[in-house]
């Protein structure tokens, strides 16, 4: 028994000094058995070809949520009050596009019919798509209605019945208070541009791929795929990605050309304007129904006042499933992303399990399906919650986690748009690690509308996920950053996301530490995350809790 406490005393000491005389040995003994041989054992089976790359729909996203769902009962965790096991059903329909699809283009001079994958594809596709006679296009700029930054395209046009054009972009801007400067907002995501349309009124809509793709090979990269969407979200709206090399095409005839629309967003005098041609649409489909889960584990909280909110960790644990062959490998096994993310979420409800003295608040923890097409589990959760949105008082989302053990900073995506930011600041101080922004060569990959916590901003929940920064003990920042473009480049979204690749369990022991910090302080701070006030998400949480949502 001396031995024992010998060593826990030891563990203690060799901890910041911040840490250990704020919290007790409970917090010590939980936080020390986080382990990265248990992260990688985890990771071993979610990524392994067995599971098949973890496709919604397969049999392999079935056997990664059976998995994470009796790890879950080992811990203890509670089942969901509204199913009474660990899952939350959620019906799916996926749609793919067929060659015979017929998409024409009226100008004043001739029809012209486009072909399918190599002229357009379509973002949201289903039998309920459909235009059957020439329907008017009007083009709208960005397609971008943001009254926070005194801006609308639609201002000086009638939208409604008609099909619209948009770039891909937003605004230039060097000012920070202006679409937050050179960093990306919520309007440059393409489904915002489609709702804010469909509000106006729109039949549908044209996106033209003008800055977020390099190149038409890398949207059929994203595209040349089957289309899956939550059964309930039935689309009778046109929604197209357009090849720029045609896009000329409909503009003809018009007030200003393609090549005038670049010299407004250059110059920064975007204008929005009727256009001569029309569109008609008559899709063919092939389409599949089935149900995919979301996996929820509950850990209760033991204070009386606060055990009725919750703390919402999340990771997804979807991928591609099996594709397009790469050097005859056609499994997308989604190693980074995000088999060790859940892996790493399994290790947290361990070690939060292990508490003797659990959190003041609730923790829910959640394994995600669908975030890979279109965040659809977060949606469908934030839909149908088990717990109150205005009750949850934040999310803290895991897709990817640290590449070397010796990181000396963090970059809290999301952070900036709440006082989760202190929360985090006061974490990385415990550790002596810094605090830094996305580098601007990751603006767009790394966006905050790109995995699940965007889902839970969206309704109003403050939320973050924590990345691996560039500074670093033995690796020079240049270092770094090379390997995080070496693996977006030759690794992300294709079959070398696999275990071949080197993991660092140490790297990842380590920030799943961190994150236990963070999360730990959050599920017993009497003080909620607020939103600041001039976030675009501040809103949705007043709404939610008029609404008591």
């Amino acid at each position: 028994m001396k031995i024992y406490f010998l060593k826990l005393l030891l563990i203690i000491l060799t901890l910041p000094h911040s840490i250990y005389s704020q919290t007790n040995i409970d917090f010590y003994k939980a936080f020390e058995s986080i382990k990265g041989d248990s992260i990688l054992k985890h990771l071993k089976y979610l990524a392994s070809d067995e599971l098949e790359g973890r496709g919604l729909g397969t049999k392999g996203i079935r056997l990664a949520a059976n998995y994470i769902s009796v790890k879950f009962r080992e811990f203890g965790l509670k089942e969901s009050p509204s199913t009474n096991n660990y899952f939350q059903e959620i019906p799916f329909i996926g749609s793919t596009t067929l060659n015979s699809s017929e998409f024409n283009v009226y100008t004043n001079e001739q029809n012209i019919s486009l072909r399918y994958s190599e002229d357009y594809f379509l973002y949201k596709s289903g039998q309920q798509t459909f235009i059957p006679v020439p329907t008017e296009l009007v083009f709208v700029g960005y397609g971008i209605v943001a009254p926070e930054f005194d801006y609308n395209d639609y201002q000086s046009v009638d939208v409604t019945g008609k099909v619209v054009v948009f770039l891909d972009s937003e605004p230039i801007s060097d000012d920070p208070d202006f679409f937050n400067g050179r960093e990306i907002t919520q309007y440059s995501f393409a489904e915002v541009k489609r709702q804010i349309a469909l509000q106006r009124g729109a039949a549908g809509t044209i996106l033209i791929p003008f800055e977020r793709y390099s190149g038409w090979e890398i949207v059929i990269k994203d595209f040349a795929k089957e289309d899956i969407r939550l059964a309930y979200d039935l689309t009778s709206n046109l929604s197209v990605i357009i090849n720029p090399a045609i896009a000329k095409l409909i503009f003809d005839d018009s007030q200003y050309s393609f090549d005038d629309v670049i010299q407004m967003h250059q110059k920064h005098q975007m204008k929005s304007f009727p256009l001569k041609t029309k569109i008609s649409f008559r899709g063919s489909f092939k389409e599949r129904a089935f149900v995919d889960k979301n996996i929820i584990g509950i850990l209760p909280g033991i204070d009386d006042k606060l055990k009725d909110s919750y703390l919402i960790i999340s990771a997804h644990y979807d991928h591609l499933g099996i594709g397009s062959p790469v050097e005859n490998d056609s499994i997308y096994n989604g190693t980074l992303d995000n088999a060790i993310g859940v892996s790493v979420l399994i290790e947290l409800a361990r070690a939060f399990s292990s508490l003797n003295k659990k959190p003041k608040r609730t923790i829910i923890f959640i394994a995600f399906t669908g975030e890979e097409n279109g965040l659809l589990g977060s949606i469908y959760y934030t839909d149908n919650p088990v717990f109150p949105l205005h009750k949850t008082i934040a999310n803290v989302n895991i897709d990817g986690i640290a590449f070397f053990r010796d990181f000396e900073s963090v970059i809290g995506v999301g952070s900036e748009y709440s006082s989760l930011e202190n929360n985090l600041t006061e974490t990385a101080e415990r550790y002596q690690i810094s605090i830094e922004k996305i580098p601007e060569e990751f603006q767009e990959l790394t966006s905050f509308t790109n995995s699940d916590q965007y889902t839970f901003a969206s309704v109003g929940v403050p939320s973050i996920i924590v990345l691996e920064g560039l500074q670093n003990r033995t690796k020079s920042r240049e270092e770094v950053l090379q390997s995080f473009i070496e693996y977006f480049e030759l690794r992300y979204h294709t079959p070398f996301d696999d275990l071949n690749q080197f993991i660092d369990e140490v790297a990842a022991e380590r920030h799943t530490k961190i994150l236990f910090d963070l999360c730990y302080h959050l599920a017993n701070s009497v003080d909620e995350p607020k939103w600041k006030s001039d976030s675009p998400y501040l809103k949705a949480r007043l709404r939610s809790i008029a609404e008591k949502k």
